[in-house]
């Protein structure tokens, strides 16, 4: 029966998608990718404004205001407030099959407020957050991507749908997991994940990093004058200390491939009150589901340890997780085909000469521990080749994206545009330099346009998705099949960043991106591009050409 059920799948889509020539298909692909072009304002629109919004996850209200709004002014209709999350939607527009989901991610950094074009540490807000991860990017690039799509689609009568959705709190891991849970994905056909980078590429398998699973531990003690009566407290915050120290121990005896990191959100209220509550927030990092929950496991007892030691007691709730990605070989070649045709935009002096000044600033030529030291200065000159991954299990882990949980439940890629500059430490103030500048702007452009075209190949190839879904099923699933690191009873922790945004929104809200009176942003903000200080200046001069 399931055969059965799989197989009339397969020929809904094959009756559904035009069969069309490859002259044909090749004659879309230039119309679309021209397409994209004259959407190149409205891309920089979009871009500059998320820029300027600067949200953390959770608190995207701005920037879920602005999208909708677009989206529904240009034919989509958008469910909001999607998975239990105020600021999550998805957007749909068309019929039938198939469906191709398009999504990126939205937030951004805590304290990575930055001037863009400017090559060194000049905060818009001191203090404030800002798009030091990029994330202000990849919907612009969806929508112009989807829109140039939309207009072909339209005038050749073919079916299909397309939902666009954004990626909330992806730093905070929060919201995939539960878009997945919530059904959203159930009768998606494949989807184009669109993240920012310093190339055009693409990547299929095992993409090498880690899983996660975000977990609060929270201790409950009794209060008491820290120095009348220091003997009746029970302190929360030793228990805190107590389970740092020994996971710390614990580290010298975990798998390399492991990574675990923490800070202190509550450590109590002041020096003279025994603290009676405290809490400490882990991301505990693996590269298999099996491994993440074993290494949460020890996690709990070591918590545990430390609550027996305090006499306190300890409660923990799931803040966020994530799979390990593994990402469709299929379509990770046709988009890589179609890259080839895009190829990378004509990078200006000035675009070069911002970039060479941000990696001179962040010493980035120099290699640091794993880490590839840069073959050349500035910005890439030749797509990055496609990343033939396979199953890496002896990597040595890193990362983590929520977008594995929906790799795991439909096909899917990850699209890489060329809208940042190599060598930077990532989740960092340097990242927001470019991110209102020519150079997003363009890779946006160069991205939309490889997208596109490959959304045209998802559109009219029906073999396509029937090799997609034959590389899921019998190379990706084969083996492993995905069980959600989130339980039932768990719910997106929509309550996190909301502190920091109002504090932070007032003071950014004077700086929002006003398209009507001003081009860009940086013309907004009256930047000379790009401004370097006048050593930078002089150490780029230096320089091998």
């Amino acid at each position: 029966m399931k055969i059965k059920i799989v197989l009339l799948w397969l020929a809904s889509i094959t009756l559904c998608q035009a069969q069309l020539s490859p002259a044909k298909i090749d004659k879309l692909k230039a119309e679309v990718a021209a397409e994209v072009e004259k959407n190149a304002a409205l891309g920089q629109q979009i871009n500059d404004m998320l820029f300027s919004f600067a949200e953390l996850g959770f608190q995207e209200k701005e920037t879920f205001n602005y999208l909708t709004t677009l989206l529904e002014k240009n034919g989509f209709t958008v469910e909001k407030g999607i998975a239990g999350v105020p600021t999550a939607w998805i957007a749909k527009w068309g019929n039938g099959k198939p469906v191709i989901a398009l999504g990126s991610d939205v937030d951004c950094i805590p304290k990575a407020s930055q001037k863009p074009g400017v090559a060194y540490h000049d905060p818009i807000v001191e203090g404030a957050p800002g798009h030091g991860e990029g994330h202000n990017s990849g919907q612009a690039l969806n929508i112009i991507s989807a829109l140039a799509l939309k207009k072909i689609m339209e005038r050749e009568k073919m079916s299909g749908t397309l939902l666009l959705w954004p990626g909330i709190a992806e730093e905070l891991v929060g919201t995939k997991a539960y878009y997945v849970r919530a059904g959203y994905f159930k009768d998606v056909d494949a989807c184009i994940f669109t993240h920012v980078g310093d190339n055009l590429k693409v990547a299929y398998g095992d993409n090498g990093y880690n899983g996660l699973v975000s977990v609060k531990f929270n201790f409950e003690g009794q209060a008491a004058h820290a120095a009348g009566a220091p003997w009746r407290g029970r302190s929360a915050l030793d228990a805190v200390e107590l389970m740092n120290i020994g996971w710390n121990y614990r580290r010298e005896h975990l798998e390399l491939t492991h990574r675990s990191h923490y800070v202190i959100p509550d450590g109590g209220d002041q020096p003279n009150v025994v603290p009676s509550k405290a809490s400490v927030w882990y991301y505990f990092r693996e590269r298999t589901y099996p491994a993440i929950k074993a290494l949460f496991d020890k996690g709990l007892k070591t918590a545990e340890g430390a609550a027996l030691m305090t006499d306190t007691k300890f409660t923990y709730e799931i803040l966020g997780s994530a799979w390990p990605g593994h990402f469709n070989k299929p379509m990770a070649e046709v988009a890589y085909s179609n890259i080839k045709k895009v190829g990378l935009p004509t990078w200006s002096p000035e675009d070069q000469l911002l970039a060479k000044a941000t990696q001179l600033e962040m010493k980035s030529p120099k290699t640091e521990g794993l880490a590839v030291k840069l073959d050349t200065m500035g910005l890439p000159s030749s797509v990055g080749m496609v990343n033939v991954m396979g199953r890496q299990m002896m990597s040595m882990g890193g990362g983590s994206d929520d977008i594995a949980d929906v790799s795991w439940t439909v096909p899917t890629i990850v699209l890489n545009y060329p809208s940042n500059i190599p060598g930077l430490p990532g989740h960092h103030w340097s990242n927001a330099i470019t991110m209102a500048t020519p150079i997003a702007h363009k890779g946006i452009v160069y991205g939309a346009k490889a997208e596109a075209m490959t959304l045209v190949d998802l559109f009219t190839k029906p073999e396509l998705l029937k090799k997609a879904w034959d590389y899921y099923k019998n190379e990706q699933t084969k083996d492993q099949q995905y069980t959600p690191l989130v339980g039932e009873k768990d719910n997106p922790a929509i309550q996190l960043n909301t502190k920091i945004m109002q504090e932070f929104a007032p003071k950014l809200q004077p700086f929002y991106y006003d398209p009507v009176k001003y081009k860009t942003y940086l013309e907004q903000l009256n930047i000379k591009y790009p401004t370097l200080r006048p050593d930078q200046v002089e150490a780029v001069s230096k320089l091998k050409k």
